[in-house]
């Protein structure tokens, strides 16, 4: 209900009262397919021994329900449904309608639009609950019908396997193998065919590229010598030093006694 504007109360005035009646889901679908098409059924009230007989029938052309599911029902909703009637229970219930402009017509009749810019909805007291009642649907084989539909529909999974006759083209394609573990299977199978050559011919070619540079990492001096990664990091242990903190981290130098670098570059490096 909105905060602001003034509740209608000509329904208290005329002491309106109304029932409250709790319909079957089904029910109430069937009834939105007459909106604005006339009657949906007839509505009987009688007397049994002085007790109140009140049934609701269905008009025979709304009582096909088209579907539950993904697929045409061909099952017909029951026409009869008595009512079974309760007490309010000392409770005060009212019922309100809320529409956001009307209009009278000369007929009498409302129409309604939507309300402009600051306009409030109108609320409207209808009256006071004086009657609760529960519309049940009577046992027959129509609603036996309905109610079978209704459980096979809830019993069916979720989720559902199907076995396709082509690939799909237009969504998400598992791939057999993604493309770092192809690249990973790659390096390893090139670090394989790799042969380990004499330990003395890759300490020449380690102390001929160190005499170029002071640091390197494992990859560069990898594409140097062409030798394993495990059998060149064997090597390097015995004559370099592995920077793990600092300027050069994560590369490899030579140790002390094996230092020959051309033209005092161990000073500028040092110096620096």
């Amino acid at each position: 209900m909105s905060e602001k504007g003034e509740v209608d109360l000509t329904g208290a005035k005329q002491n309106t009262g109304v029932w409250l009646v709790k319909v079957p889901k089904y029910l109430s679908q069937q009834w939105a397919k007459a909106s604005g098409r006339g009657e949906v059924g007839k509505l009987r009230i009688g007397k049994n021994q002085g007790k109140a007989e009140v049934a609701f029938t269905l008009n025979e052309d709304l009582t096909m329900i088209d579907s539950l599911g993904d697929k045409p029902s061909g099952v017909q909703a029951p026409r009869d449904h008595p009512f079974t009637m309760q007490t309010v229970g000392g409770q005060t219930l009212a019922v309100f309608t809320e529409t956001q402009s009307g209009k009278e017509q000369s007929d009498g009749s409302t129409s309604v639009s939507g309300a402009g810019p600051g306009e409030s909805p109108q609320i409207s007291l209808e009256g006071l609950v004086v009657q609760r009642a529960e519309c049940r649907p009577a046992v027959s084989e129509s609603y036996m019908k309905l109610k079978r539909l209704q459980i096979e529909e809830l019993s069916k999974p979720l989720r559902l396997s199907q076995q396709l006759e082509k690939a799909v083209t237009t969504n998400y394609k598992p791939v057999a193998n993604h493309s770092y573990n192809l690249e990973y299977d790659r390096k390893k199978k090139d670090e394989g065919k790799r042969a380990r050559a004499d330990k003395q011919q890759v300490l020449d070619m380690l102390f001929s590229a160190f005499e170029k540079h002071q640091y390197y990492n494992i990859k560069d001096l990898v594409d140097i010598t062409k030798q394993p990664v495990s059998y060149l990091k064997e090597i390097l242990r015995d004559i370099g030093i592995y920077n793990v903190k600092g300027t050069h981290k994560n590369t490899w130098e030579l140790k002390p006694e094996y230092r020959h670098y051309q033209g005092g570059e161990e000073e500028k490096e040092t110096d620096d």
